[in-house]
């Protein structure tokens, strides 16, 4: 991650949010998903601020900087946090760009508070537990080995990361379940995206969604997986472009 223009920590719903911003112009804010934190963002962060961009990060509750208390943890939860994150931002409106839980909090906002939004980049999420795939993969075993050790050296709660994977996994074993019904009354001008080989997503939850959400545009970036920000910046850097200059 580049050197922020100004971070700190947002009073949030009884808890606290880690934040920084980047850059100036039109604002777009970045929401990382489930066990990460917002360090997964540099490359994404570089590309929008040379493109003249305002950039928001965070850390999603009890992910990275932020704290947590003893709320469950759910998407609407969450969803409500980045609303008041804004509003002590004192920003009206963002496009949203987010992935994996960052994604499905974007439809969430999208659903229920489309005045927030100007456009959302969702990438890699699903609209049923079921979509989450079973099939074991050495990839997500890294991954979330991985996000342990980061979130050691960044949490508030360091040793608290046994029991936070466990309130995750109950999360994504239980939510989000949405119908085309709900999907349908997003107006917030969306791109649904995904991996072509994502591990962590069934293969047709982005399909049925660009389906379900009214006039969404389907992205499915070859050659990458759950992980395209990391494994391919600059075919996922220039899709967000082009996305937030389309009309």
């Amino acid at each position: 991650m580049p050197k922020a223009d100004v971070s700190g920590y947002a009073p949030v719903n009884g808890i606290k949010i880690w934040y920084a911003e980047f850059g100036k112009g039109e604002p777009v804010l970045f929401v990382h998903g489930g066990l990460a934190n917002s360090d997964y963002w540099g490359n994404q962060v570089r590309a929008l601020v040379a493109a003249h961009y305002k950039v928001i990060v965070m850390d999603s509750r009890g992910h990275g900087r932020s704290s947590r208390n003893a709320e469950p943890f759910g998407y609407d939860l969450m969803s409500s946090d980045v609303i008041a994150l804004l509003d002590y931002l004192k920003i009206d409106k963002v496009a949203l760009v987010g992935w994996s839980d960052g994604a499905i909090i974007g439809l969430d906002i999208a659903m229920h508070h489309p005045e927030r939004l100007t456009k959302l980049f969702a990438f890699a999420a699903n609209y049923d537990p079921s979509g989450v795939s079973n099939a074991p993969s050495g990839v997500v075993d890294r991954y979330i080995a991985r996000a342990g050790k980061e979130y050691a050296a960044l949490s508030p709660t360091p040793k608290g990361y046994k029991d936070f994977l466990a309130q995750i996994t109950k999360m994504w074993n239980t939510q989000p379940h949405w119908a085309k019904a709900d999907l349908a009354k997003i107006k917030t001008p969306t791109w649904i995206v995904d991996g072509d080989h994502d591990e962590m997503v069934n293969h047709d939850q982005p399909r049925t969604l660009a389906d379900w959400v009214p006039n969404a545009g389907l992205s499915i970036q070859p050659d990458v997986s759950h992980f395209a920000f990391l494994q391919n910046p600059d075919q996922f850097n220039a899709d967000i472009l082009r996305f937030l200059k389309s009309k």
